[in-house]
């Protein structure tokens, strides 16, 4: 089972492999492929009913009997894949956060997840990847990303999730199978309702160094005489907020 991210604003279009073949002339393919019987042998090829992206042939075994491949050299593979489960854990109050991610000149990152981290950078619209837990009502407090769109699936527990964006707030549960969207620069919070941990998919869609900032970094990154205007509340009350 995998669970995908495509990062697009568009609708998604795809080309298979048989959808192209098929769209292709039989002289073309032919003369392309240069198999033996020419012609007669591309017309061996029978176009399926069913969309084979998604479905397996019932006869598969008798079809495929060797499905072995030669593993790329390391320098190759960690362009493209990601021990998630098996990296740094970033502990906060209240849950813990892995991520794949983009670092600026790969700061804290070994060897590995450097060269996994100059991959994202080298292509246009990215996604880093992040699993986020939350404890048994714990809280991901409110927080806003400056460079990304965010996108989350459910993998256990259930929760409590809050948006503030420019024009609209919302505030609604979510369970297994839920997919969540934070557009860049909404607020918003994610809070774990179960006896269980609350587990998610984080997606963002960004080639850059992820741009983040809290509530309780604004709150004391705020002149505590500027918040007294705003919430017309004395000064040195806000000294009761503590520093992180």
């Amino acid at each position: 089972l995998f669970l995908l991210f495509f990062s697009t604003h568009e609708e998604l279009k795809t080309l298979d492999v048989d959808d192209v073949f098929f769209s292709t002339p039989e002289d073309i393919a032919a003369r392309a492929l240069k198999p033996q019987g020419g012609v007669n042998f591309i017309r061996t090829f029978k176009k399926q009913t069913e969309d084979q992206a998604v479905n397996l042939p019932p006869n598969l075994p008798e079809l495929v009997q060797n499905a072995s491949y030669v593993q790329s050299p390391d320098h190759l593979v960690w362009r493209y894949f990601y021990d998630l489960k098996g990296s740094a854990e970033y502990p906060f109050p209240g849950g813990v956060f892995q991520w794949a991610r983009y670092r600026i000149n790969g700061t804290g990152l070994n060897e590995t997840e450097k060269i996994f981290s100059e991959s994202l950078n080298k292509h246009e619209n990215t996604l880093t990847l992040a699993t986020l837990r939350i404890f048994s009502n714990g809280l991901g407090q409110p927080h806003f990303h400056f460079n990304a769109n965010e996108m989350g699936y459910v993998i256990s527990g259930c929760g409590k999730v809050g948006v503030v964006a420019s024009d609209i707030t919302a505030n609604f549960n979510i369970d297994i199978g839920d997919v969540i969207f934070f557009p860049v620069g909404s607020q918003h919070y994610i809070k774990s309702v179960c006896d269980e941990d609350l587990l998610l998919i984080l997606a963002y869609s960004t080639g850059s160094q992820l741009e983040t900032l809290r509530m309780n970094d604004y709150f004391h990154k705020t002149a505590d005489h500027i918040l007294a205007q705003l919430f017309f509340k004395e000064q040195n009350e806000f000294k009761k907020i503590p520093i992180p």
